[in-house]
């Protein structure tokens, strides 16, 4: 997973390669629960890169994708948008596949 280190460095990700926005923060209790499955459900999605953004850190991409509950993903295909899974809510690893697996190829 690609830490993100700038908004420049998004839009540059998100332009050249298939991408998973994962929406995070080190005192969401709820991210801490699925950070020990997302290597294992990235290694599934090999065609896409998974890109962590810190929500403290990147509060203005926040806004901008209208991301105000974390643990959240948003999908990113061809430059475009493609799903999102976004709420305030726990995500479970179920979850998190199903939506993956939905998304178009």
């Amino acid at each position: 997973m690609i830490k993100l280190e700038s908004e420049k460095h998004l839009s540059e990700l998100i332009k050249t390669k298939d991408s998973i926005l994962y929406f995070t923060a080190g005192w969401c209790p709820d991210c801490v629960v699925i950070e020990p499955i997302l290597p294992q459900i990235e290694g599934e999605f090999p065609d896409y890169t998974f890109i962590k953004v810190d929500r403290d850190q990147f509060i203005n991409v926040c806004q901008e994708y209208n991301v105000f509950g974390i643990p959240s993903f948003i999908a990113f295909k061809n430059g475009k948008e493609s799903g999102r899974l976004v709420s305030k809510e726990r995500k479970t690893e179920e979850e998190i596949m199903q939506f993956l697996k939905k998304l178009p190829e």
